[in-house]
């Protein structure tokens, strides 16, 4: 851990990608769930609406898997 209270993640990856200048910028990536996982522990409060809201879309897919026929129109 570094003096900022940051810690390295493994599971990301760098690209390089072009930035919003036109220049190509290394860019940390992460696959999905690697970016869940992340979400979950950001501590500030800024970040519950979001958590909120995945906890939401896991649940209603949850029941999708579930009931396959809950969206089925006749």
């Amino acid at each position: 851990m570094n003096n900022s209270g940051s810690e390295t993640v493994t599971k990301c990856n760098r690209l390089k990608l072009v930035a919003g200048s036109g220049k190509m910028r290394i860019t940390d990536i992460a696959d999905t769930e690697t970016l869940l996982r992340l979400i979950r522990f950001i501590p500030s409060p800024k970040a519950k609406p979001i958590k909120l809201w995945l906890g939401k879309v896991g649940y209603d897919r949850i029941q999708d898997m579930a009931d396959p026929t809950r969206f089925l129109i006749y």
